[in-house]
This record gives C-alpha cells, sequence and structure tokens, in this order.
C-alpha cells in the first residue's frame, strides 16, 4: 500500500534525482556551448545571445527585479549552490563526524584549485571568508612601531582604512592616504605612489581594482616599485579574481586577499589570502594557531568552528567558470557595461568617473546625473523600476555603482539605461 510517508519519500528522492540531472545537464550544455564557439574571439562571443543564454539559464534568479549590485555579493550557479547545500546536509547528519572528517578536508582541492588557476604555489594561499578578513590577516599580523608609514589610498575599502586607523592609535603608526581622480590613468598612479614614498614608508596597500569606480590599479608596476624600495605590499583583490583574467605569479607581491562570493560565484562566506613562500613563518596569524604550523599557510586558516560547505564548494565554482572561460567572460562584462554607459554618456547630464579602457576597467561603472543626488537616483531606480544598484558618495566624487553579471540580460541592462535617461530628464 502506498502510503502518504512512502509518496513523500518517494517524491523527495525523485525531486533530488531531478535537481541532480538538472545540474548535471545544465554542465554539459555550457561545456558544449563553449566548445561551440571556441574558435571564435572573446570579444565576438560577448555578444551572441544564444550562448549568454545557456549561461543565463544555469541560474536561479528572482527576475521581478532588476540585481545591478553584483559587486556586493553574487547569486552563485545552481551547480554551486546545489553542492554548497549537499555539503551542508551531509555534515548536519553528524557534524563532529561528517563535517571534520569527510568534508572539511575538502578545503585542499579548493587549494589546489585556486592554485591552478592563479599560478602559484597552494601551499600560499590561506582559504578565507571574505577579502576583508584575508586583508586584515595581513593587515594585522605585520610588525610595525611608532612612526612607521604606511601608504594607500583614500579609496580603498572602508574597512581596510579602518583597520590601519585602529593600527594608528594603538601603534603609533602614521596612515597616509593618496588621492586620485575618477577617472585616473596607470602611469600617473604610479607616479603619486612614488611620490609619496618616505624613508619611514614600511608598507604599501593599494586595491588591484577599486570598488568605488572599478578602477583598475598597476598591480605589476606598483608591487615591483616595493619590492625595489624594500617595503611590503599588500593588493585588494576583493573584486578582481573571477572578474577578469590575470595570474598571481604575475605580481610580485607580498600579500593578496580576495573574495570569491563576488565574480567566482561561490556561496556567500568565501575567499582566499595569498602570502609569498618567504612571508608566511614571520607573520603573525590573526588567531594563534600551534608553533608547530608557524611555517604553515593554514594557520591562518585556524578561526575555530566553521561550515566546510562554504570552501568545498570553491571547487564546484572554479568548474563553472572554467566551463565559461575567463577571456570570455570578461569580454561579456566589459560588453555590458559598455552597453549602458557609451549610451548613457550622449547625455550631457550625465558623467562616467570609470575609464572604458579595457586594460582599466572591466565590468564596474560608477555613473552620475549631474544636479541629482546620487541617493535619490538609487531610490528612485528601485521604487519606480525595481533596480537595485550601490549608491557612491566619496568626499571627492559621487555616483552610482553599476555592477551586473553573466546572468543579466540584455533587456535588463537597456532598462536600466531607460530609467536612467528618465531620471535624468527630471
Amino acid at each position: 500500500m502506498r502510503t502518504r510517508r512512502t509518496f513523500l519519500l518517494n517524491s523527495s528522492t525523485t525531486a533530488a534525482a531531478a535537481v541532480a540531472v538538472l545540474n548535471s545537464r545544465g554542465l554539459e550544455r555550457l561545456f558544449a556551448a563553449s566548445a561551440e564557439v571556441a574558435e571564435r574571439p572573446a570579444t565576438e562571443v560577448a555578444m551572441d545571445e544564444a550562448y549568454w543564454r545557456v549561461v543565463q539559464e544555469a541560474f536561479t534568479l528572482d527576475r521581478t527585479m532588476i540585481n545591478l549590485n553584483n559587486g556586493g555579493c553574487s547569486p552563485a550557479p545552481r551547480v554551486v549552490h546545489e553542492a554548497f547545500k549537499r555539503y551542508l546536509d551531509h555534515s548536519n547528519q553528524a557534524p563532529s563526524f561528517y563535517m571534520w572528517r569527510e568534508v572539511e578536508p575538502g578545503i585542499e582541492n579548493a587549494r589546489r584549485g585556486l592554485g591552478i588557476d592563479t599560478g602559484v604555489d597552494p601551499e600560499t594561499i590561506a582559504i578565507t571568508r571574505n577579502a576583508s578578513e584575508s586583508l586584515q590577516i595581513a593587515q594585522l599580523g605585520l610588525d610595525l612601531k611608532p612612526g612607521d608609514e604606511v601608504l594607500t589610498t583614500n579609496q580603498d575599502y572602508g574597512r581596510m582604512l579602518q583597520t590601519y586607523d585602529q593600527r594608528a592609535l594603538r601603534d603609533g603608526i602614521k596612515v597616509v592616504k593618496i588621492s586620485f581622480p575618477v577617472p585616473a590613468t596607470s602611469a600617473d598612479l604610479v607616479k603619486r605612489f612614488e611620490a609619496a614614498i618616505t624613508p619611514r614608508t614600511k608598507l604599501m596597500h593599494f586595491c588591484h581594482i577599486t570598488n568605488l569606480t572599478g578602477q583598475i590599479f598597476p598591480v605589476k608596476e606598483l608591487a615591483a616599485l616595493a619590492r625595489s624600495r624594500g617595503i611590503t605590499s599588500i593588493v585588494d583583490g576583493a573584486h578582481a579574481y573571477g572578474h577578469f583574467p590575470f595570474k598571481l605569479s604575475d605580481f610580485d607581491a607580498d600579500f593578496y586577499g580576495t573574495s570569491l562570493h563576488k565574480w567566482l560565484l561561490t556561496p556567500i562566506g568565501a575567499g582566499f589570502m595569498y602570502v609569498r613562500k618567504d612571508r608566511i613563518a614571520g607573520h603573525w596569524a590573526l588567531q594563534p594557531a600551534p608553533e608547530s604550523m608557524k611555517a604553515n599557510i593554514r594557520k591562518f586558516e585556524e578561526i575555530g568552528t566553521h561550515p566546510a560547505a562554504n570552501h568545498n564548494a570553491i571547487s564546484e565554482a572554479l568548474v563553472f567558470q572554467q566551463g565559461i572561460g575567463m577571456e570570455r567572460k570578461a569580454a561579456r562584462l566589459r560588453y555590458l557595461r559598455n552597453r549602458w554607459a557609451e549610451r548613457l554618456l550622449k547625455n550631457p547630464r550625465i558623467v562616467l568617473h570609470t575609464p572604458l579602457d579595457p586594460a582599466l576597467s572591466c565590468a564596474i561603472g560608477t555613473v552620475q546625473i549631474k544636479g541629482v543626488p546620487t541617493g535619490d537616483v538609487g531610490s528612485k531606480l528601485w521604487s519606480d523600476y525595481r533596480i537595485f544598484s550601490t549608491p557612491i558618495v566619496h568626499p571627492e566624487f559621487e555616483g552610482l555603482r553599476v555592477t551586473p553579471n553573466i546572468y543579466t540580460t540584455i533587456d535588463e541592462i537597456d532598462r536600466f539605461a531607460d530609467a536612467m535617461e528618465r531620471i535624468a530628464k527630471t
């Protein structure tokens, strides 16, 4: 006899199997679509809506709104989100056994995958929960004395600047914050840093790409400048990894921190920190680890009990990204940004604070309607059009930060541009 209990059990089993097949077929379709366009230039594929429709269908989204704040955090594709839930469910059966003994070791596969993808030794990569944690481990683990100078900009992320302000209060260091125009050139940024270096400069901290306007910094040149002067370098790569192609091995930086839930599309609460091999042993961990781990990159992961599902799903996110290819992904993101930006720049009331040069920016664009407070623009976009974005108000400029992602449709980009033109008429 088929009871309600057996019906529910059979239904749940069938549903789980259907999800697994859906995710498997989603990856199969993605890899097949990518194989079909493999010989075409990335800039051409960026405009192929049939290809990107396959990518868009890999996500479960709320299409009653237009989400243009993927720079904060982004939805994960189904294959990643389902893996995350699977790891959670497995852990929850007996966390002290399954989570610690069976799920947690998966962190090593994620570490190896990130090492391969970034071109560095996996033993220089610590898995963290976000860029802030990564960077604060770097910032707070350095030995600095009263009077030592930290050189950064006034456009770095607020949490990182607050960390240095606290060190100034506690340790008596001096924090020097460089100002620069928006948009800026690479040559000017290098010149400003070089001019601000003094004999007391011990640390240079700079963005790979700023969260405020999406300006890409000349990381290789700045890291080389720091190295040539015997200065430690920390790179804030919160918005860089998974956003546009690069290898950490291209830079000679001492520390690099990033989030993975922005552009790699992992579950929320995943990041990593790169530490130059010869700096690991001498750098203090944010939370103390055993002395036996002194030269082990894993000492920076000693944070107490935490879910293993977040970092294990990094491996699925890497597979999904590789299915698209970073060149194609970056080309698509630039295409979406340029579609709205080039249209809006024809309006004399609209100013763009982000350079359109592909070497200096990618998906992020910060746009201002002259004469209309940015907060009001953001509020109107939401209340009238259900378009979600990020108002940026800096002492030297303001604008709306717009960050689409690979699931964003052309129609959504055009509706955003339509709304901005209407607001600009008021």
